[in-house]
């Protein structure tokens, strides 16, 4: 209990902290990021009859721990070292969920135990199970202590075999479950609800949760926790205000089914920090809504730090869209390392998304052994991969489209002290005929990498002292862009 009462006395000394001051750090007016208030009070989950056995289900132990906390008006609940098998934890106002070193959070695979509400998903209006870690307009809420959590994903996700050896396809599909169209599914029911006998239970694919969604929440602080092994996107902030994510681990599989890392979508007021993330799709990613609906949110994704984090493994290391319909803006990244990501900086959209990307600020990046583009700017997102105004809806006799509310808008990127060692390509920018990439300014970086740098549909590009060493083809190749200058 001693022990227990010296953690808890250093968390209140950290939780109650009533601001982060961000003045004078940052190349925009950052507005200060409030911190979570957690009352003092405390209590320990095994005091509610659960048990760190890995067989005892203790969903309803946490949430007798959780409305205990909520009529004492918030506190700490303790988990201690052992293997705590739940459903589904739903978060109260003014509390904080402290895992312990030795303490891993399992959530059982059990689909009915997660049942199904509204959210978002991939920027659109969805109904899917409930994330197993989950908040609805909450205020001051926090993870935070050296434990883990694991979702099991692999329950849930449908696997490509073209990502795999073929003695990983054997052993993957050693299991329970069934291959169809070279896609192994995890779950196989031989009942009405699969549609026919033998099919997979697709109520299970389709209604993959995200491991952490925290929802319209105000005061939110992630410290110190490993999140692991999500069925779908791993940790999504949506539409949160004042956000601290900071020493966290988040980790999927390398092959993991949009196993995206951190999915921060139309947020405001944001801090992520020291933060190591090895997954298997985007790592660090801004989102803000897709197409007419995420437009109405009128919730551009602003006012965001991202500082001091490493990308192990990730189709982009940071990336912007491609569902960014609210816009995004005010963003600064600096001092991170991707290393062996498929893609280095990623921004991407499309036509129909709209929204007006701009005042993005990266700086001191390192990056090594990158598979595709170092950086990467295509706003053909999912469509034909060619330059010029076709895509799969058009063909390049048609004339270019107008520009509307549905067009998406990148302008005002200031890339700083960029070396990257290693890439198949080292620059690859692709704008729209209608809205080219506008005012581009990159300095001080250093490329090397096979191919050089390719644009298409830029104006007003600024390298200042850039230096592109490629292996084959020319150093620039251009088409379509005006203003373009080199210092």
């Amino acid at each position: 209990m001693k022990l227990i009462n010296r953690i808890v006395s250093a968390l209140v000394c950290l939780l109650t902290v009533s601001s982060v001051s961000a003045k004078n750090k940052y190349p925009f007016a950052m507005p200060e990021v409030a911190q979570v208030n957690i009352p003092s009070y405390t209590i320990n989950l095994k005091d509610y009859g659960a048990k760190g056995d890995g067989g005892t289900l203790n969903t309803e132990a946490f949430a007798k721990a959780m409305a205990h906390l909520s009529q004492k008006g918030g506190g700490h609940l303790v988990v201690p070292a052992g293997i705590w098998l739940t459903g589904p934890i739903q978060f109260e106002n003014n509390v904080d969920l402290h895992v312990e070193q030795g303490a891993l959070v399992l959530f059982t695979t059990d689909y009915d135990a997660y049942p199904e509400v509204k959210t978002i998903y991939e920027g659109n209006t969805s109904r899917r199970r409930m994330s197993p870690l989950y908040a609805y307009h909450k205020h001051d809420i926090s993870i935070t202590g050296p434990g883990a959590f694991d979702a099991q994903g692999q329950a849930w996700r449908p696997s490509k075999k073209g990502k795999f050896t073929e003695s990983q396809w054997k052993e993957l599909t050693s299991g329970k479950g069934i291959e169809m169209k070279n896609v192994w599914y995890p779950d196989a029911k031989d009942d009405e609800l699969a549609g026919k006998a033998g099919a997979p239970d697709m109520r299970r694919v389709n209604g993959r949760p995200v491991l952490l969604e925290f929802e319209g929440c105000q005061r939110v602080l992630l410290q110190d926790v490993t999140l692991s092994n999500s069925p779908a996107w791993n940790t999504h902030p949506l539409k949160c205000e004042d956000v601290t994510i900071d020493h966290v681990t988040i980790r999927n599989p390398w092959y993991a089914q949009n196993g995206d890392g951190l999915d921060l979508e139309s947020c405001n007021r944001v801090i992520i920090k020291n933060s190591t993330f090895d997954v298997g799709d985007d790592a660090i990613c801004i989102k803000s809504g897709k197409d007419k609906e995420g437009r109405d949110w009128k919730m551009p994704c602003q006012n965001v730090i991202i500082e001091g984090c490493t990308v192990l493994h990730g189709h982009g290391g940071f990336v912007i869209g491609s569902e960014m319909s609210s816009g995004a803006k005010n963003i600064y990244v600096n001092n991170c390392l991707f290393n062996g990501t498929d893609t280095g900086l990623r921004l991407k959209s499309t036509r129909g998304r709209g929204g007006v990307v701009e005042n993005i600020y990266v700086n001191n990046i390192n990056m090594v052994d990158i598979k595709g583009d170092a950086f990467t700017f295509d706003l053909y997102y999912a469509n034909k991969p060619v330059t010029g105004k076709a895509d799969k809806d058009t063909s390049s006799s048609d004339a270019v489209p107008a520009v509307t509310e549905e067009t998406p808008c990148f302008k005002n990127l200031f890339i700083s002290n960029i070396i990257c060692q290693g890439a198949q390509r080292c620059i690859y920018f692709n704008g729209l005929p209608e809205m080219p990439l506008d005012n581009l300014q990159m300095t001080n970086s250093l490329f090397v990498g096979e191919k050089g740098a390719e644009m298409h549909y830029c104006k007003n590009i600024l390298f200042k002292n850039v230096t592109i060493n490629n292996k084959v083809g020319e150093r620039i190749v251009q088409t379509d862009v005006t203003g373009f200058k080199e210092k």
